[in-house]
């Protein structure tokens, strides 16, 4: 089988990329290994999307891909299994060892696909644009590279010339053969996306997301905050990923995005409401037994409740496994669900970040979300009465610890 690796940052995933594995599979390819990288070198005003997010957006741009092109297609997150900047050497020697690209071909192109893949003489190929061939020679261990996989450069109509001779002079100096394959004259960059906020030329599915988890503001919270709390965001929705199911993934990144624009707004730290966020929901997915221990450990009987199990158990990981040491953060998360009387405003703005971050529906929030915007308690009160409301609605009790809180907005 002829099997070809696609990595890049994919944020967003866009109608050029779609058109390289489209060129790719028409060109001959039997399956294209999508990978979106999973760390990058942080640059302050330059700050990408969490990874998680652009895992995700990636699996709805492929979906939008015809059947003949779909069915060839597999996403990878190898990459959010290696430690440290991923160099392609590193990837694909990660790919090429063990079992797991069997295990991922199974699991989105089928077991007969993965069956023929595995009695195959394979040969692989990593997938780039022909720029690449300009500055091969500047990445790391480029020639070990090209004794495991051969470079295949995507050429829009009109540019064959241009990359003959950097194509010759490679395949001279690495003693290779770099092959080559057309795509559509698609003129678009993920850059300029973010920039323009123009989402027009996404698939579909892709713009929805976006709009869906309010991604690409003007202003990044991410290029507001300390490069050690960036890159710690980052390293948190990397592990979280593996622990959490796709919709609590992509919340709890909401979350924390969310509570840092809340705590800029506000005059709060914006750094302590970031980690807060990300980590506010760590134990939700855990069995509940294992959340019920976590809760007792270190919250005592306080939260006696399976539904309320996973804060304090959630501060227990923050603090034993994320070693967050910081009480402010610690409590922000053990209160995300009850909330109590005194709140701090850093414990206020999670609190709200919880219940009011974008992809929430379960009411009208426009208001409240305004309110957040402008005066914490006015919607710290809008959101209690919401919860109240709720749980009388169940026929649930409200916890004493939420009573208390109310009790300072009446």
């Amino acid at each position: 089988m002829k099997i070809g690796f696609f990595g890049g940052a994919f944020d967003p995933i866009h109608e050029g990329h779609l058109s390289i594995i489209r060129g790719a599979v028409d060109a001959g390819l039997d399956l294209v290994i999508v990978i979106p990288s999973a760390r990058a070198v942080f640059k302050r005003g330059h700050a990408i999307s969490a990874a998680p997010y652009r895992y995700y957006m990636s699996l709805k741009g492929l979906k939008s891909l015809p059947e003949k092109y779909l069915k060839k297609t597999v996403l990878s997150d190898i990459e959010f299994r290696l430690s440290g900047i991923s160099y392609t050497y590193n990837t694909v020697c990660e790919l090429l060892d063990g079992n797991y690209l069997k295990e991922i071909i199974e699991n989105f192109a089928g077991k007969k696909t993965a069956k023929k893949f595995s009695e195959a003489t394979n040969s692989y190929y990593w997938l780039c644009g022909s720029d690449i061939l300009e500055s091969f020679d500047n990445w790391y261990k480029p020639a070990e590279l090209l004794s495991k996989v051969s470079l295949m450069t995507a050429i829009r109509p009109g540019y064959e010339a241009d990359t003959e001779d950097k194509r010759r002079k490679l395949e001279e100096k690495y003693n290779t053969t770099v092959y080559s394959f057309e795509i559509d004259g698609i003129e678009i960059a993920s850059s300029s996306i973010k920039k323009n906020r123009k989402f027009d030329n996404l698939p579909a599915k892709v713009s929805e997301f976006i709009y869906t988890h309010n991604l690409y503001n003007e202003h990044n919270v991410l290029d507001e905050v300390k490069e050690e709390t960036a890159a710690a965001f980052y390293e948190y929705a990397i592990d979280l990923f593996f622990v959490l199911t796709e919709k609590r993934m992509l919340h709890t990144l909401n979350v924390g995005i969310y509570a840092a624009q809340l705590a800029l707004i506000h005059g709060c730290d914006a750094d302590k409401a970031l980690i807060a966020g990300i980590l506010h929901d760590c134990a939700k997915d855990l069995p509940v037994k294992m959340q019920a221990q976590y809760a007792n450990m270190y919250a005592g009987d306080v939260f006696n409740n399976e539904k309320l199990y996973h804060s304090p158990a959630g501060a227990y990981l923050a603090l034993n496994k994320y070693h967050i040491n910081d009480s402010e953060i610690l409590d922000a998360i053990k209160y995300h669900t009850t909330g109590h009387g005194g709140m701090t405003l850093l414990e206020s703005i999670v609190y709200l970040a919880d219940k009011l971050e974008p992809s929430r529906t379960y009411s009208d929030l426009t208001e409240m979300r305004k309110a957040a915007t402008s005066d914490i308690k006015k919607a710290m009160k809008m959101v209690s009465e919401e919860v109240r409301d709720k749980f009388i609605s169940q026929n649930r009790d409200v916890h004493p610890l939420t009573l208390d809180m109310m009790r300072e907005f009446t």
